[in-house]
């Protein structure tokens, strides 16, 4: 028998050892077996810990494995963690810090010795978290980006893309990070808008137009500090007021060099002066009209073809070196780059070439890291060719070898691969793969897997000094070739051959370029086929406002604390830990405080899961509301407690799995024929990544079909004393067949719940098994389609329905037994009364029924429809009128005198500004409840008035 409470946080970490130890996770072979499914997981940082979007993406990757489990296929959940190159560092470095030393105290080995053994230390909070979560992961198999297996893949990828040509050294400009001296991603590049300004600076003209009385030109920036790298200054050429200087040069302030102007669409007539300062080195779109123009001679004859970079790696202004003269002005060499704007903004103003300082509102890049500004930033990198990749990759979109769902985000795909740009793949950090490059003395450049084959291969003796590039490569390279270098590539491994390509990967949309994209390349480039067939891209998971959640926002959830629950004081120190604002901190306490009052109750694991899946809305973002997960943890509770029924009922009994004869009533085939057709759906809806179908009609069959009516529709045969031996056992039967079906059913959301009561159910079903994991999944049973019983049982609960409506409103007790009498009944529904009649003294409580044949003949009597059936209720002894018209009356007066005292209230300036907000809301919410009550007991009036 299961425990009279449910009580998720015990059964559900007893269950997750168990199937861990037994090795259930790991693929396996069934019978039956129908082909491989895999599902690769998006491997999270080793420095991170889970959040609402992780959850909810491993929901759904734990119910399409379970379900594809249960199907009979060999099925892998490949596990892994990204080792998260910057983010990692960081971390490590900043326990150094508090040991006032740096990484280049240690050194380079013994600085990722320490990172390593953090990593063991502390890299595995989030796959714990997992395994709170459920998530029925191969972790035999686990993988880390920089084991040596996949570190062995990287290596090679390198090595062949660099021989075809595909990998390069060059110097180009990129996001640099001027606190971690690095090249970041632009998904490690957070722009948001900040407050700042717009100067207008006087360009002299070389050769004044005396005619047209044009001295100089007004151009506009918002980074008066990078005029010392300008090459040009832009104009439309359709720009009238400017096209007769096209060709003419400025002087540059402060500098003492000449720049040309020149023609370009950059230029917006529409924008500021209509004037653009071109600075290469320095702004990414300036760098593009550099590319299209820097072969003219007035900027190729300039210093380093115009593309003058002027900060050092911390964003400060470089000195000169030895070959430029003074290409850069002493005044502002070692200035850091703010300092360096206030000075030439000053020296602008006191040479009379500062025009106007403007307010500007602009989007800021800075580094999600460090926080810093970033800085377009010109230096030697390595990079991926990726045209040649980006082609097949389209293609194999485009022909439908992998399916974007929804379908609208191949678009997104289409859009990023067409406009694509060379991919930089060098960082300046320890931690990573490091560059597999070699350089002698001459600084010429060997590319090879190790040092002892690049010797090989070019007859290199001992005496020849190699030295190994210092960068590493990012993180998404390594995670590019996750498909198939977590099987063992470039081994020709069982486990590749088994389930390359995978099955489907599940995602959000924000990184279909970063990494589903680049999968997609280096799949089809090293394997020759796509890395998965279907890309399934759900949405983000806000708060219940819709609101993006964030710890700034002080409205973050964390899964486990909804799983396991935490106290309200605990919550206010998670949620404001390491803020440095004390207003913002003192903020976040109260909205804390406010919303949860008693902190959070733990849910369970279950109740979570099911609330995700019953939000995936294909997608779409989902609002996450606590009143959603409290709803389905009562769920869970209500499958506890009928499991418990159908248990008590059934446990000791004959429930025909041994054979006998069975007698199936209406209910019994109704229900069985509801099942079908929810098996039908719940199918079809995971199928389709319709996971909210599914949940919505798992929850539906169990809360109404089962609970509510089928376990009340077989009391009558269970405790019947003329029920045959045959319909008890049929109905037993039913019970337990029904409840192990439905938790099959439910076992990929909800596994933990569905397995504690299967565990207990299935000897009663008959049923084989050592876990519901195993179990195979319900298939749709055609042959229980009944539509004879499906009527019957409808035309039952119109009947009770109607009876029950009517005690509610003439305020009845629901157990008082009644007369019932019938007009307007068809000969259909004559059989039905008589087939039915056990069901409707049980449930509507009749004390009789009665079939009039002259509907003139009935008395006064509160009237429900069956159809074209009328069910009658004589009132005559039921009620005294008069005294509950009198009753009411006296009611809806309190409740009036109520309303009066309420928006007196509230049309009290006094009280609604001073009283504090939420007694405010709980006066408007009482007025509202009081207000709707008035109106149910005037309408409660009307009805008894009018018998």
């Amino acid at each position: 028998m299961l425990d009279k409470n449910y009580d998720p946080q015990n059964l559900e970490k007893t269950w997750y050892s168990h199937w861990e130890e037994r090795g259930y996770f790991v693929p396996q072979t069934q019978q039956g077996e129908s082909g491989a499914y895999c599902i690769m997981i998006p491997p999270p940082n080793v420095t991170g810990s889970l959040h609402m979007g992780h959850a909810f993406q491993d929901t759904i990757m734990d119910a399409l494995i379970r379900y594809q489990r249960m199907q009979g296929k060999q099925t892998l959940w490949q596990p892994g963690s990204d080792h998260a190159g910057i983010a990692t560092q960081m971390v490590v470095e900043r326990l150094l810090d508090a040991e006032g030393k740096t990484r280049h105290d240690l050194g380079r080995e013994a600085f990722t010795d320490r990172v390593w053994q953090w990593k063991g230390e502390s890299g595995g909070n989030i796959t714990r978290q997992l395994r709170r979560m459920g998530a029925s992961l191969d972790w035999e198999h686990e993988r880390f980006t920089m084991d040596e297996g996949l570190s062995e893949a990287v290596r090679e990828v390198f090595v062949r893309l660099y021989e075809e040509g595909l990998i390069y050294r060059g110097k180009r400009l990129v996001n640099w990070d001027p606190v971690l001296h690095t090249a970041v991603s632009d998904l490690e590049v957070l722009s948001e808008e900040e407050q700042g300004h717009m100067w207008e600076m006087r360009y002299p003209l070389v050769r004044p137009m005396r005619m047209a009385k044009v001295r100089y030109l007004v151009v506009s920036t918002t980074r008066p500090e990078t005029l010392l790298g300008d090459c040009a200054v832009a104009v439309n050429p359709e720009d009238h007021r400017y096209s007769h200087l096209i060709g003419e040069y400025v002087e540059l302030p402060l500098t003492g060099r000449r720049i040309p102007i020149v023609a370009d669409e950059h230029a917006d007539p529409e924008f500021g002066t209509g004037c653009v300062k071109i600075t290469p080195a320095h702004d990414f779109n300036d760098h593009q009209v550099w590319l299209r123009h820097r072969d003219e001679s007035a900027i190729a004859d300039q210093p380093h073809g115009g593309l003058i970079n002027i900060f050092t790696p911390d964003a400060a202004i470089r000195a000169n070196e030895p070959d430029e003269g003074k290409l850069i002005p002493e005044a502002y060499v070692g200035l850091d780059r703010y300092e360096a704007r206030k000075r030439i903004v000053a020296d602008l103003e006191a040479q009379g070439l500062l025009v106007a300082v403007r307010d500007h509102k602009l989007q800021q890049p800075r580094g999600d890291r460090s926080g810093a500004v970033i800085e377009p930033y010109l230096t030697d990198q390595w990079y991926v060719r990726v045209q040649p990749l980006a082609e097949p990759a389209i293609a194999a979109v485009e022909n439908g070898d992998i399916r974007f769902v929804p379908d609208n985000w191949k678009n997104t795909y289409f859009e990023w691969m067409r406009n694509i740009q060379d991919w930089c793949i060098s960082r300046q950090i320890w931690w990573g793969h490091r560059i597999p490059a070699w350089y002698d003395s001459e600084g010429n450049v060997y590319v090879g897997r190790s040092e002892a084959e690049v010797r090989e291969r070019h007859d290199f003796g001992p005496e020849i000094e190699l030295r190994q590039d210092d960068d590493v490569l990012d993180t998404w390279f390594s995670s590019a070739l996750w498909p198939f270098s977590t099987l063992g590539w470039p081994e020709d491994t069982e486990r590749l051959k088994t389930f390359y390509p995978t099955s489907v990967l599940v995602t959000g949309f924000d990184i279909i370029f970063f990494w589903v994209a680049r999968m997609i390349m280096m799949g089809l480039k090293f394997m020759g086929e796509v890395p998965f067939r279907e890309v399934y891209i759900h949405g983000l998971v806000r708060d219940a406002h819709g609101d993006k959640m964030s710890k700034s926002k002080g409205n973050v959830l964390d899964p486990i604390d909804l799983i396991d629950g935490i106290e309200l004081e605990d919550l206010v120190e998670k949620r404001t830990k390491g803020m440095m604002q004390p207003h913002l901190a003192e903020k976040i306490t109260k909205a804390t405080r406010k919303d949860f009052p008693e902190g959070i109750a733990g849910y369970g694991t279950d109740a979570l899961r099911f609330t995700f899946a019953a939000l995936a809305s294909t997608g779409r973002d989902i609002k996450f509301d606590l009143g959603r997960i409290e709803g389905y943890r009562n769920f869970c509770n209500k499958l506890w407690n009928a499991s418990r029924y159908v248990l008590m009922n059934t446990e000791g009994e004959d429930c025909g799995a041994a054979g006998g004869a069975l007698e199936l009533s209406a209910a019994d085939r109704w229900i069985r024929a509801r099942l079908a057709e929810t098996t039908a759906t719940v199918t079809d809806a995971i199928d389709h990544y319709r996971f909210d179908h599914a949940a919505q009609a798992i929850y539906e069959f169990t809360w109404n079909a089962f609970c509510d009516w089928y376990l009340e529709l077989c009391k009558p045969v269970l405790t019947g004393a003329e029920a045959s031996d045959a319909a008890k056992r049929g109905t037993r039967h039913t019970l337990v067949h029904t409840l192990e079906t439905l938790l099959r059913l439910a076992h990929p959301i909800m596994p933990f719940i569905t397995e504690e009561i299967w565990q207990k159910v299935r000897p009663l079903a008959g049923v084989e098994g050592e876990t519901i994991m195993l179990a195979p999944y319900p298939k749709v049973d055609a042959a229980a389609a009944d539509p004879e019983a499906v009527a019957e049982i409808e035309w039952v609960q119109q009947f009770v329905l109607g009876v029950r409506r009517i005690k509610g409103e003439m305020n009845i007790a629901p157990g008082k037994q009644l007369p019932v009498l019938v007009t307007n009944a068809s000969a259909q529904d004559r059989a039905r009364l008589e087939s039915a009649r056990h069901y409707l003294d049980f449930l509507a409580r009749t004390e009789s029924v009665t079939v009039l044949d002259d509907p003139a003949a009935a008395p006064e009597s509160a009237i429900a429809l069956v159809g074209e059936m009328k069910v009658l209720i004589p009132m005559a002894g039921l009620i005294d009128k008069a005294a509950e018209l009198k009753r009411l009356d006296k009611e809806i007066e309190r409740l009036e005198n109520d309303v009066k005292r309420t928006e007196g209230k509230l049309a009290n300036p006094n009280f609604v500004d001073k009283a504090p907000a939420a007694v405010v809301d709980k006066e408007r919410a009482k007025l509202e409840e009081h207000s709707r009550a008035i109106a149910e007991l005037r309408a409660q009036r009307e009805r008894i008035a009018a018998l």
